[in-house]
C-alpha cells in the first residue's frame, strides 16, 4: 500500500504557524514512507475563498521547500459531493430538516434546562411528507443531516492511542446547507476515499469529526484512513490563534525567518526530539516517528524560532545565500555571519562596513572623540580591543555611559543602533577607524 496524506488549507487567510505545522508533520511523513504528499485546497466556500489566498498558500508551501507530489481543489468537484449526498439519501443516512437557526437555538436551550446534552433531537425524521409541504410553501429550504448509527466508534489513533465514542453524544451533523453546498465533513471524505488518502494526520481539535466521519466513509463504501490527531500548538497567551499577527508564514518571512528555521522548530515541537538548526530536510525525516509525539499543548515561541534561525545562518555557506546577497562576497559574509540574527542584518553591516560615514556631532563631541583617538590599542584587533580602547578612554575623562560612548559609536558608524561595536572594529580595521575619527578636524 503506498502511503498518502494530504494537506487541506482553506484560502480564507494566508497559513500561520498552527496549519503549516500540519503541513510540515504530513510532508515529513509521507517523505519517510516513499509516500504521496497530496495539497488540496478546502474552497467550497465560495464567499470567503479568495484566488490570492490560495496563490499565497502555494507560494508560501514553494518557499518552505514542501512541494506536493498532486493539487486538489474542491471547487471543482462539487458534482462528486452531489453524488455522494445522493447515494446516503437513497441509503436513508441522509434526511432533510427544516428548522431554521433560531428554532434550533430554542431547542438546545430547552434540552440544556432539562439537563439533557444539546444534541440534535432528530424531529425531522419524523415528518412526513404532508407535514413537509407547508414548509416548502414558506420558502424553507432543508439542510440535511446525516443519520448517525448507534455504536461505539472505535480507532486506533497514531499519537492518542485507542479513541472510543459513543455516537448517541453527538449530533447528527449537517453535511449539506440550505443552498446545496457540501459542508467539510462531506467533501473531506469523499476527498479521502476517492483519491485513496490512507492517513489523516490534523490537529486534535478534529477528534469529534473523525468519529463522525468514520461512519460516513463506512457509509459510502471507502476504506478508513488512519488517523494521527495532534496537540496544538499554544503561545505564552493561550491556544494559538489562527490569526495570530506575526505568526503567519509571510511575516516570518519578512521578518527575515529561513525556511529551515520555521521547518527545525514546526517539525520537531510537541516531540520528544530537540528542536535543532538544522540546514536540511534529511535529520527531520529520519528521525520521524509518531511515537515521539506528546499528548500536552506544544508551546510555540517565536523568540526560540529566532535563536535557531541565528544558529542556522551562522553556518551557512556562503552557496546558500550568495543569491540573496546582491554585490557581497564570500570574504565578507564569512567575517560576519557569526555576528548576524537575520539574512538582511548582513546589508547593514556592509553599508557600514563600505559606505561614507556622515555624524552628526557637535564640536565638544568632536573634541572628546580626537582627545581619545590616539588611546586606540595596537593591531591586531579581535572582540576585546573596544573594551581594551573603553579600560583606557575611561581615567581621562568625566563622562560615562551613553554620553561616552555615543559620539564614538556616531563618528565610526553614523548611526545610533546596529552592530555591537566590539564586533565592528576588527572588521573596520585600526586604519579606517583612525579615518573616520579624525573627520571632525
Amino acid at each position: 500500500m503506498t502511503v498518502k496524506v494530504r494537506f487541506a488549507p482553506s484560502p480564507t487567510g494566508y497559513l500561520h504557524a498552527g496549519n503549516v505545522r500540519t503541513a510540515i508533520v504530513n510532508w515529513l511523513f509521507a517523505r519517510k514512507m516513499g509516500g504521496h504528499f497530496l495539497l488540496r485546497i478546502d474552497d467550497t466556500d465560495l464567499e470567503r475563498s479568495k484566488p490570492e489566498y490560495t496563490l499565497g498558500i502555494e507560494e508560501d508551501m514553494r518557499w518552505l521547500g514542501l512541494l506536493w507530489d498532486s493539487e486538489e481543489h474542491q471547487s471543482t468537484r462539487l458534482e462528486r459531493y452531489r453524488l455522494a449526498a445522493d447515494a446516503l439519501v437513497k441509503q436513508g443516512r441522509l434526511y432533510a430538516c427544516y428548522e431554521t437557526p433560531e428554532e434550533l437555538d430554542v431547542q438546545r436551550k430547552m434540552q440544556a434546562s432539562r439537563g439533557l446534552p444539546p444534541i440534535y433531537n432528530r424531529a425531522a425524521l419524523k415528518l412526513t411528507d404532508e407535514q413537509k409541504t407547508p414548509f416548502e410553501k414558506q420558502g424553507r429550504r432543508p439542510h440535511y443531516r446525516f443519520l448517525l448509527q448507534d455504536e461505539e466508534i472505535v480507532w486506533e489513533d497514531l499519537i492518542r492511542g485507542r479513541v472510543a465514542m459513543r455516537a448517541t453524544t453527538m449530533s447528527d451533523p449537517v453535511l449539506l446547507r440550505e443552498d446545496g453546498a457540501p459542508v467539510y465533513t462531506l467533501a473531506s471524505v469523499v476527498d479521502d476515499g476517492e483519491l485513496a488518502v490512507t492517513h489523516v494526520i490534523r490537529g486534535e481539535d478534529h477528534v469529534s469529526n473523525a468519529a463522525v466521519q468514520v461512519q460516513l466513509y463506512k457509509a459510502l463504501g471507502f476504506a478508513v484512513p488512519q488517523f494521527a490527531h495532534m496537540a496544538l500548538l499554544k503561545t505564552k497567551d493561550g491556544e494559538l490563534s489562527k490569526r495570530i499577527g506575526g505568526n503567519d508564514i509571510r511575516s516570518l518571512r519578512a521578518a527575515g525567518m529561513l525556511p529551515m528555521a520555521v521547518i527545525s522548530l514546526l517539525g520537531r515541537i510537541g516531540t520528544s526530539d530537540a528542536a535543532l538548526p538544522y540546514s536540511d530536510f534529511q535529520p527531520l525525516i529520519d528521525s520521524f516517528d509518531f511515537g515521539k509525539f506528546g499528548r500536552a499543548p506544544a508551546n510555540y515561541d517565536v523568540a526560540e524560532l529566532e535563536k535557531i534561525n541565528e544558529k542556522i545562518l551562522h553556518q551557512l555557506p556562503f552557496s546558500a545565500v550568495s543569491q540573496s546577497l546582491n554585490g557581497i562576497d564570500e570574504p565578507f559574509w564569512l567575517s560576519i555571519r557569526a555576528n548576524i540574527k537575520k539574512l538582511d542584518d548582513v546589508r547593514q553591516w556592509w553599508d557600514i562596513l563600505n559606505e561614507s560615514v556622515v555624524a552628526d556631532l557637535n564640536a565638544d563631541e568632536w573634541g572628546f572623540i580626537h582627545s581619545v583617538s590616539g588611546l586606540l590599542p595596537p593591531a591586531p584587533w579581535d572582540e576585546a580591543t573596544w573594551d581594551a580602547w573603553l579600560a583606557a578612554i575611561k581615567p581621562t575623562t568625566p563622562r560615562k555611559g551613553k554620553e561616552l560612548f555615543m559620539p564614538l559609536r556616531l563618528a565610526l558608524t553614523g548611526r545610533e543602533h546596529g552592530p555591537e561595536l566590539k564586533k565592528l572594529l576588527p572588521l573596520l580595521g585600526r586604519e579606517q577607524v583612525m579615518q573616520r575619527l579624525g573627520k571632525g578636524q
